[in-house]
């Protein structure tokens, strides 16, 4: 006679982490416009928040939300997370941190990868527009900035995408600086205390693949 077995599950709650893997976004590139706008010189300093905010929070959010099955913020917050590691990677190439290597360099490389991330951040973007509005505006923005540094870095019409790129980004980390505060308040109170924008609704979404009824699950794991 075959008995009956209970299986537990075990769970460990973790906060959501979202307004730091967009804050983190929101300071790399609030201190990256500065150098594109003129503001300040040089990249050196650019470093540690390209590899610490740009990157580790973005990336240390992404796991949380994986672990959260939150499949939205585990895809953009990692992909975008190793985006960063990446551009603090030609920096510091650039900057002759490993040697005369830069000196072999071909720039144009790097605008194919803007042109690879541009690529990605299109189907992004279409998910962003339901999510919430203040994340479909970054995304957007964030297409416009892939785009102009891509040319940019090709020489083409060099100064006009130069500076788009450079408004972009400083409004990409001004519009994050909200989400990533409105995020925080509204999870801390539990409850709205700064809109984000409700989704556009333009596309119907349908139940995830790997949901299940509660009941399902237990009756699949008893036998």
């Amino acid at each position: 006679m075959k008995s009956n077995q209970e299986v537990a599950e075990t769970k460990i709650v973790m906060s959501d982490p979202t307004a730091l893997g967009v804050f983190g976004l929101a300071m790399v590139t609030f201190v990256a416009s500065s150098q594109k706008l003129g503001w300040t010189t040089g990249t050196t300093y650019l470093l540690p928040w390209a590899i610490f905010l740009g990157s580790l929070a973005q990336i240390w959010a992404s796991t949380v939300d994986f672990k959260k099955n939150n499949y939205f913020g585990s895809i953009v917050l990692g992909a975008y997370g190793l985006f960063w590691i990446g551009v603090a990677s030609h920096w510091m190439i650039a900057l002759g941190w490993f040697g005369d290597v830069g000196k072999l360099a071909d720039p144009k490389q790097l605008a194919f990868a803007f042109f690879g991330y541009l690529i990605f951040s299109l189907f992004i973007t279409v998910a962003a527009l339901e999510v919430n509005k203040a994340f479909a505006a970054i995304l957007i923005l964030i297409d416009v900035l892939l785009f102009s540094l891509a040319l940019a870095t090709l020489g083409v019409n060099k100064e006009m995408f130069s500076k788009l790129a450079a408004y972009s980004e400083l409004i990409i980390s001004l519009i994050g600086f909200y989400a990533a505060g409105a995020a925080f308040l509204n999870a801390f109170f539990g409850r709205q205390v700064l809109p984000l924008g409700k989704p556009l609704g333009l596309i119907k979404k349908g139940a995830p693949a790997n949901s299940q009824p509660a009941t399902n699950r237990k009756m699949a794991a008893n036998e």
